[in-house]
Parts: C-alpha cells; sequence; structure tokens
C-alpha cells in the first residue's frame, strides 16, 4: 500500500515493451466507483471476492506486468496461481509508508492510526509477500525509475 506499484509497473511496461494492467483499477472500472467506497458499502469480504475474480482474470488474459493490490495474496487460491509467476515484492519502511500514504481516506485499511495500522497489516502480510516473490525490491528513498531499474536488475539475476 503506498509503496508505487501502480508507477513502478508502468514504467516496468513501458521499459519492457509490454502492457500494463492493476487489478485495483479493474475493480473501480467494473464496479463503477472507488475501492474505498466498496469497502463502506460492501465491507471488505465483498471486495476480497471481486479482487480474486480480478487476479484470476487478469492472469489468465494480460501477459505483460501486472499489478496487484497489496491484499490480493492473502488468498490461498491467489497465491497458487502467482506461484509459477515473476512475482515482485516491492518492499518499505513504515515511515516511508506513512509518508508516501499519509491519512489517505482511499486507503481504508489505514483509517485511524495509520503508522499502526500500516504495521498490523505487513506483519500479517509480509511473509505471504515473500513466499510468493521471486525477488524483493526495497522502494525507501528511491524514485520509481530507479526502483524499476532494480526490479529489472533482479529480474535479470534471477534468471541468469
Amino acid at each position: 500500500m503506498g509503496v508505487g506499484k501502480s508507477t513502478v509497473g508502468g514504467l516496468l511496461a513501458e521499459r519492457l515493451g509490454c502492457g500494463y494492467r492493476d487489478t485495483d483499477a479493474d475493480i473501480v472500472a467494473a464496479q463503477g466507483r472507488e475501492i474505498s467506497e466498496i469497502f463502506v458499502d460492501e465491507g471488505e469480504p465483498f471486495f476480497r471476492d471481486l479482487e480474486r475474480a480480478a487476479v484470476r482474470a487478469a492472469v489468465a488474459e494480460h501477459d505483460g506486468v501486472l499489478a496487484l493490490g497489496g491484499g490480493a495474496i492473502l488468498d490461498e487460491g491467489t497465491r497458487a496461481l502467482l506461484a509459477p509467476l515473476p512475482v515482485v515484492y516491492l518492499s518499505m519502511d513504515v515511515e516511508e509508508a506513512v509518508k508516501r500514504t499519509g491519512l489517505n481516506q482511499a486507503r481504508p485499511l489505514l483509517v485511524g492510526n495509520p503508522r499502526k495500522q500500516w504495521r498490523e497489516l505487513m506483519e500479517a502480510r509480509r511473509h505471504l509477500y515473500t513466499e510468493v516473490a521471486r525477488v524483493v525490491v526495497a522502494t525507501d528513498e528511491r524514485t520509481p525509475e530507479e526502483v524499476a531499474q532494480a526490479v529489472l536488475d533482479a529480474l535479470e539475476l534471477k534468471q541468469a
């Protein structure tokens, strides 16, 4: 959340000469409303069902760079679907995350105390991110362009 996956994903797609797709954007387009509204109106379980379906469709239909929402990996089926793919986990520390997301109301899982909420989310999710990821790239104090290059470099090293 706030790590820059959408920005970096677009840069990677451009550098690789392929398409870019974001499952959060797919959900927003299909629902005609923002994710924060879906959370408020329908609740997190409803959103997670939409997210599972969006990830399955995107993996089946898209062969370029794909950005997933931060909670997509909570689903065991999604993790299994991602296992054979070159998944990249973009990491950052809590202070950087709070700086980037602030008190952004479009991020319903950070309502209240963003530092505490982000820390708790990461404690619950980090092992899942690293389980699924082929490479981990830190984004702290890096521009999106530097992160994109670090991802390309890391994936090249892993392929060799």
